[in-house]
């Protein structure tokens, strides 16, 4: 699966602009990455280093494999990097997947609902695509609150990567 165009540069919303993630903002990622707060729901481990938070942005596939990838959020406010929203493609799914990611600091804020309308309808009206799933851990209340708020509906609980996780669905409703 590949989207045909290049899709670096993703939509703005009323307070992020959402672009592909630069050597620049290897500090931020880290930052992010490390926090144990925002990775105990991600099934991931922490970034170890800015080091390699830089050599991970600079290694990043998605963009030349499939035409999408995740995106540095960026306050308008501030101009700093404070987490990241977009669609990845899931090989071993073959679906495409919404993702965000927030520092704590704009927990409780709106920012991921506004980062994941944002992506959704960008993916389904930019670029075509007709499901788009987001998957989370059941322990992760918020994260599957912001789903819903999204119009996104739970399909199924199922084991991903040896974790159980619940599998929500938006599909295209074309008239």
């Amino acid at each position: 699966m590949k989207v045909k165009g290049d899709h670096r540069t993703g939509p703005e919303t009323a307070r992020l602009r959402l672009r592909a993630f630069e050597p620049k903002d290897a500090e931020a990622f880290y930052r992010l990455n490390s926090d144990p707060a925002v990775m105990q729901h991600t099934g991931e481990p922490p970034c170890e280093s800015i080091e390699v938070a830089t050599a991970a942005i600079r290694a990043y596939p998605d963009w030349q494999l499939y035409g999408i990838g995740r995106w540095a959020a960026i306050s308008k406010e501030t101009d700093e990097v404070v987490g990241f929203a977009g669609l990845k493609y899931l090989a071993d799914l073959d679906e495409v997947d919404l993702g965000y990611r927030f520092v704590p600091e704009c927990w409780g804020r709106g920012l991921a609902t506004e980062a994941a309308t944002a992506c959704l309808k960008y993916g389904l009206e930019t670029l075509g695509l007709e499901r788009i799933i987001g998957i989370t851990l059941p322990a992760n209340h918020a994260s599957m609150r912001v789903l819903e708020k999204v119009g996104m509906t739970r399909e199924k609980t199922f084991l991903y990567d040896g974790e159980p996780v619940e599998l929500y669905v938006k599909l295209v409703t074309r008239e």
